[in-house]
C-alpha cells in the first residue's frame, strides 16, 4: 500500500523552489548555493563569519570559501574590526539581498496560488511547528 509522507512533498516542494529561485538569481549573477548567506548579511549586517557559520550551520571550510568568493564576486565585503572581521553587504550585494529576499515571497504566491488565505496560514503554522524539531533551523 502506498503512504503519502511529507518529506517527499517537501522535497517536490525543494526542488520547484530551487529550480525557481536559481533562475531569478541569475539576473543578479547570484547562484542558488550563495542564497543564504546573502540573506543572512542582509538581515544582520555586520555580523562576523563566525556568526553565520553557526547560525546556518555550516561547515567552517564550505563557509569561508562561500564568505570568499562573495567577496570576490562584489556582493560583499570583510573588514578587520579588531579581532575579528565584520561582513557588510555592498551596493551589489543589496541588490542581490533584494532579490532573493523577495523571491520567497514570490514563490509563495505563484506555487499556493491555490489555496485561500486560511490554507496558507493554516500551512504554514504547521510547517512552522514541524520546523521547530530541525536543529539549528533559522
Amino acid at each position: 500500500m502506498y503512504h503519502k509522507t511529507a518529506s517527499y512533498y517537501i522535497a517536490m516542494m525543494y526542488r520547484g523552489f530551487s529550480a525557481y529561485t536559481s533562475e531569478e538569481l541569475q539576473k543578479v549573477g547570484l547562484n542558488f548555493g550563495l542564497l543564504f548567506f546573502v540573506v543572512y548579511i542582509g538581515k544582520k549586517p555586520g555580523c562576523m563569519p563566525s556568526e553565520l557559520t553557526k547560525d546556518l550551520n555550516l561547515d567552517w571550510g564550505h563557509s569561508q570559501r562561500c564568505i570568499s568568493r562573495l567577496v570576490e564576486d562584489g556582493f560583499i565585503t570583510k573588514a578587520k574590526a579588531g579581532r575579528c572581521y565584520k561582513l557588510e553587504l555592498t551596493e551589489r550585494g543589496q541588490q542581490a539581498f533584494e532579490t532573493a529576499h523577495q523571491v520567497f515571497f514570490d514563490w509563495d504566491d505563484t506555487y499556493l496560488a491555490g489555496l485561500t488565505r486560511e490554507e496558507k496560514a493554516q500551512l504554514l503554522a504547521l510547517l512552522e511547528k514541524a520546523a521547530e524539531r530541525i536543529p539549528h533551523h533559522v
